[in-house]
């Protein structure tokens, strides 16, 4: 597939380090522009661009940046990416880390939902929960022992196929959590995120989540602080 990536950072450059090596057709984006990323477009044999570049003429997008940022994304970006394309979305909301406080969240809008509504286009929640270095080393072929897990959401079902597809391919059992709107259970504060465990273990932690936000990842009048110093 010819597949492009809207952010560098970790779980970006995780996947295009991956997708690359699986022989996928990659490009990659972020907010400083292509030459800031030639060391990882040599090092993988992606394609830098500009972000919207990445979200053109494409088979699938990744959108993995910080959640803020995502409203600073060009107008109109997506208007042209045809409903068929499917969008994941890689994102968790830090509201005292690095976010500050996005009120439509806080109120109890679902963190992808939100980012559907800044992009104007469908998304797929999955990639969240798992850490960066995880992602790019522990995948396994299909059927191994101990094969970690992904949770998957979304809202149509052709697209949402595309992406459980593409996370076996990476070495992940991929875990069809349902719609958007139940992408509550893999964030921040849930049983399944950060841990690696496999099929059943994953679905028993999404059925263990709280939907309740607790204060640990809720937004303060100082939000945000740092990774170091949340506020």
């Amino acid at each position: 597939m010819k597949i492009g990536i809207i952010g560098a950072g970790q779980i970006g450059g995780a996947l295009a380090r991956r997708l690359t090596a699986l022989n996928h057709q990659v490009l990659i984006a972020n907010s400083r522009g292509p030459e800031t990323l030639r060391d990882l477009a040599d090092e993988t044999g992606a394609k830098a661009v500009h972000p919207r570049d990445a979200a053109h003429d494409v088979d699938l997008i990744v959108l993995t940046i910080p959640m803020r940022k995502v409203e600073t994304l060009p107008a109109g970006m997506f208007a042209q990416v045809p409903a068929s394309v499917p969008v994941i979305d890689t994102n968790n909301y830090y509201p005292r880390e690095r976010d500050g406080r996005i009120e439509d969240i806080e109120a109890g809008l679902v963190e992808s939902r939100w980012v559907e509504r800044q992009i104007g286009h469908p998304v797929i929640k999955t990639f969240n929960n798992i850490y960066a270095r995880h992602l790019q080393e522990l995948g396994k072929p299909k059927g191994a022992a101990g094969r970690i897990a992904l949770p998957v959401s979304g809202d149509d079902a052709a697209a949402k196929a595309k992406v459980l597809a593409l996370v076996d391919e990476l070495g992940f059992d991929p875990v069809d959590v349902g719609g958007l709107d139940e992408s509550w259970r893999q964030q921040p504060g849930t049983p399944a995120y950060g841990k690696d465990f496999d099929a059943a273990g994953v679905r028993d932690a999404l059925n263990k989540a709280s939907k309740a936000r607790t204060p640990q990842w809720s937004g303060t009048a100082s939000s945000p602080g740092s990774f170091e110093q949340p506020a």
